[in-house]
């Protein structure tokens, strides 16, 4: 039976056999979700080769790669009420996004969900897991889950009303730890988000990724999002921790300087996150100084 509750958006760049091999396992699932590939500007043929093998999918062609913006665009071409992402290297086990669309219609209050994430080829949970099931943030009683402070958008189901009341992904931010920001902004306005056992992603890691770009704009957008939404105290202990822990190396002195040259718009734009918000989220420190899935390493 088709479900007409739940659309993916997929984004991807110069990946073209595994944006393929994604659309291919989302097009076999029950339900037939519809499906945005959102293609951030590749030159190896990528929107061409899923056109051509699923012309029923949404495939939309970008001159440039806009990082995680790519799936505000596949959000707005959608209209299901709840949109899955699905990066080009995870995919969904059958099954689960009827079980997410389930939780997000019985808990209205409930902007985002997060999955399980087990990594391939070991079919052993990524170390991220048990901080999800952990996790500190208390929440509302009747949440289906734990109660969490962020998510891991490849593996989540999102309501798009709360979505685009949010604005989505932040353009400044790109792609890498962009979630945080979001999450705050969902839980001060009201939202809630959290993690549940019985949805599961799987991840096989792509091995065409520059890990040492992707750590210099994590812990760029880490530092954004500190001053962004942090009070004082808390975004200079943050800061301090990161700062003895990151490796002293070229690339986290560039990620720094990438900061530093964003200050004028940091000034203007910061909007320190409600102090309930604030209160609640507080034990998210700790946790994530003691995490073994936080290393801004690579």
């Amino acid at each position: 039976m088709i479900d007409q509750r739940v659309g993916v958006v997929v984004i991807t760049w110069q990946r073209r056999d595994e944006a393929v091999a994604a659309v291919r396992r989302l097009r076999e699932l029950p339900g037939q979700p519809p499906v945005v590939l959102v293609d951030n500007g590749s030159t190896d043929g990528t929107a061409e080769a899923v056109r051509r093998e699923f012309p029923e999918v949404d495939v939309v062609a970008l001159t440039e790669n806009l990082g995680a913006v790519g799936r505000n665009i596949g959000v707005a071409r959608l209209r299901t009420p709840y949109v899955a992402f699905c990066d080009d290297d995870t995919w969904w086990e059958p099954g689960s996004l009827t079980r997410a669309a389930d939780a997000l219609d019985a808990f209205p209050r409930l902007a985002l969900v997060n999955a399980r994430i087990v990594v391939e080829p070991d079919g052993v949970d990524d170390p991220i897991v048990e901080e999800l099931r952990g996790s500190p943030v208390p929440g509302p009683d009747w949440l289906p889950g734990p109660a969490l402070g962020s998510f891991l958008a490849g593996a989540s189901v999102v309501r798009r009303e709360a979505f685009e009341q949010a604005g989505g992904f932040s353009e400044r931010l790109w792609l890498g730890g962009e979630e945080e920001l979001l999450a705050t902004d969902l839980l001060g306005s009201g939202w809630e988000l959290c993690y549940l056992e019985d949805l599961v992603v799987h991840h096989r890691a792509s091995v065409l990724r520059d890990a040492v770009h992707r750590r210099r704009v994590g812990l760029r957008n880490t530092l954004w999002f500190t001053w962004l939404r942090r009070p004082i105290g808390p975004a200079l202990r943050r800061s301090a921790f990161l700062a003895r822990t990151v490796p002293h190396d070229r690339t986290s002195a560039l990620a720094v300087w990438d900061a530093l040259r964003g200050l004028p718009w940091l000034l203007t734009a910061r909007r320190p996150r409600p102090a309930d918000v604030e209160a609640r989220l507080a034990g998210l420190d700790e946790a994530q100084r003691r995490s073994k899935a936080r290393r801004y390493a690579g």
